[in-house]
């Protein structure tokens, strides 16, 4: 069923209330998600963007509900990863020639995905605009790598409605859609860990491509999302927390992250976060077990972060996997303007917390102190340097 989304626009994608993961598996998605394809009803029929493949019979049923297939003008495809354009090649099958409009690199990418050099791909670039009727125009803005090098966004004029693509967004499922309707926390909740996740090695980008937006002098009235919910009430709230989080965001969070083999490691963070909390007893200090918590939380609470410690023992000549793996993760994420310490136990060679130092270096963060370490198993003098140990980090990042 079709939602209005303003005049003669409307929502026709899928909610997918019951995934779980996202990318493989490398995204937990714990409010569902949903794929936003929206319709344009003007003197052209417009479609942007479609659903995920394993739902493109649904979505082309519902779609022939609303309208005459055959009817369709045009398509554009703001990004062309599956889970935006999975039902496009069963969409040009009934309607064979139908213009698709998307960037260079959305050409090549949707030859790459679907083996289809017949269809009618258009290229556009910024500033390319199409008439729908009406004195209206959707006018296309190139936004490589916001978070593939194909995407792009698009705008209705008359309307003022930004289809931004994979900005703006979160993994979220609510048949409520609009952002004034939605429960505000959960709403927060997801943005922040989508872009934590999805959009912050990009931050940069982000950055130019607001102000390349606002030189563009495009009023918005509405910010219809690739996921998640439409921005429609205040839209210029998500735009001015997306200029924060390009710009280094952090809170007045320490977020300790450790992993154990018998205690000792965990035991040392529990002390070093006793003597942050006694050195600042307003700083949001938040402990997490790499072994139990899910990454993409813990990848979340270190974009919110002013500072972070990780801790591990050394096994094997280097650390736990449940670190090797946040370690990898967290160098793909290009966190800027963030301080660290690391931590840990060891029994023949102290290597796991120079590891990890090495680790955070390389990764952009800033070391403010060498490591602690616990040879075996920590005795109570060493827990008391822990907390001194914390007690100096926290006066070290306030």
């Amino acid at each position: 069923m079709r939602k209005q989304i303003k005049n003669n626009v409307y929502w026709v994608g899928k909610n997918h209330w019951d995934l779980r993961e996202f990318h493989g598996s490398e995204f937990t998605t714990n409010k569902g998600s949903s794929y936003n394809s929206y319709l344009i009803l003007e003197e052209k029929t417009g479609l942007i963007d479609t659903v995920y493949e394993p739902f493109t019979l649904e979505f082309i049923h519902n779609l022939a509900t609303e309208i005459d297939l055959k009817k369709i003008d045009f398509i554009v495809v703001n990004h062309a990863e599956p889970d935006h354009s999975g039902a496009l090649a069963a969409l040009l099958e009934i309607i064979p020639g139908t213009p698709v409009y998307c960037t260079d690199n959305g050409v090549k990418s949707l030859i790459g995905l679907y083996h289809r050099p017949d269809w009618n791909l258009i290229p556009v670039k910024t500033g390319d605009k199409i008439a729908v009727g009406n004195n209206k125009e959707l006018i296309f803005i190139q936004a490589a790598m916001i978070h593939w090098p194909d995407s792009m966004f698009c705008y209705l004029t008359g309307d003022n409605i930004l289809f931004s693509n994979d900005a703006f967004g979160q993994h979220y499922c609510s048949e409520l859609l609009f952002n004034d309707l939605v429960d505000q926390g959960e709403l927060w909740a997801e943005t922040y860990k989508y872009y934590a996740n999805i959009i912050t090695p990009f931050s940069h980008l982000v950055a130019r491509k607001l102000e390349e937006i606002k030189q563009m002098g495009l009023p918005i009235d509405c910010i219809c999302t690739s996921h998640g919910i439409v921005w429609r009430n205040n839209p210029a709230q998500i735009v001015e927390k997306y200029a924060a989080f390009a710009g280094g965001y952090r809170d007045n969070q320490i977020t300790v992250i450790y992993d154990t083999m018998y205690h000792g490691t965990q035991t040392m963070a529990e002390n070093i976060v006793k003597g942050i909390n006694q050195a600042d007893p307003l700083v949001n200090v938040k402990l997490f077990s790499a072994s139990t918590t899910d990454l993409s939380d813990l990848i979340t609470e270190i974009f919110k972060s002013k500072a972070i410690l990780i801790g591990s023992p050394t096994v094997h000549n280097g650390v736990l996997y449940t670190i090797a793996g946040l370690m990898e993760f967290i160098n793909g994420m290009k966190f800027k303007n963030k301080k660290a310490a690391t931590f840990g136990t060891y029994g023949w060679h102290d290597v796991s917390s120079k590891t990890i130092q090495a680790g955070l270096k390389e990764a952009g963060f800033e070391i403010i102190m060498e490591p602690i370490t616990a040879n075996w198993r920590p005795d109570q003098t060493l827990l008391d340097l822990c907390v001194e140990y914390g007690k100096r980090f926290a006066v070290l990042t306030t």
